[in-house]
């Protein structure tokens, strides 16, 4: 099994992309969390890859995970995204059924470096705070909490994580 992670691809559908993230953030809907890539729609999947850059992982010429990367200062809504020197990644999934397996690691390691390439001194993310086991995993990569917001139309407050580069 090789995970390649390349960039979407305007052949690659839009509906499939948006239904993998349905799939992805499922557990989260299952928690009550309205995270907008629970039930958003393609056109709404079609509007944040606007001013992003869409990275996707292929296993055996599946799409099975997905990432966005905005470059420094080009993400808003907090302080420390409005930073110049911070990147940010979002609308992170892999198919439930492959977890476990590195994709997610694969993802992540990918935009860690495209942050050190657009010379990122940190990379931020943000998620529920009542997610823990996503607050776990990032913790585990190096990621530390450095401020909270409460993002609309979402019904819960996130944590704004970051990692010096």
């Amino acid at each position: 099994m090789e995970v390649k992670v390349r960039p979407l691809a305007e052949s690659d559908s839009i509906t499939e992309l948006t239904q993998l993230l349905h799939r992805a953030y499922a557990q989260l809907a299952a928690m009550g969390l309205q995270f907008v890539a629970t039930h958003q729609d393609d056109a709404t999947t079609k509007h944040r890859l606007k001013n992003a850059e869409c990275y996707v992982a292929e296993l055996d010429g599946r799409i099975v995970g997905t990432i966005l990367f905005r470059h420094p200062g080009t993400a808003r809504g907090h302080d420390w995204y409005n930073r110049p020197d911070v990147a940010v990644f979002g609308q992170f999934g892999v198919e439930p059924t492959e977890q476990g397996r590195g994709i997610g690691g694969a993802l992540l390691d990918h935009v860690e470096l495209r942050a050190s390439e657009t010379h990122a001194a940190e990379l931020a993310l943000d998620t529920a705070e009542s997610a823990q086991h996503l607050i776990d995993l990032y913790r585990k990569r190096g990621f530390r909490i450095v401020g909270s917001v409460k993002w609309e139309p979402v019904n819960y407050r996130s944590v704004i994580m970051s990692k010096r580069l």
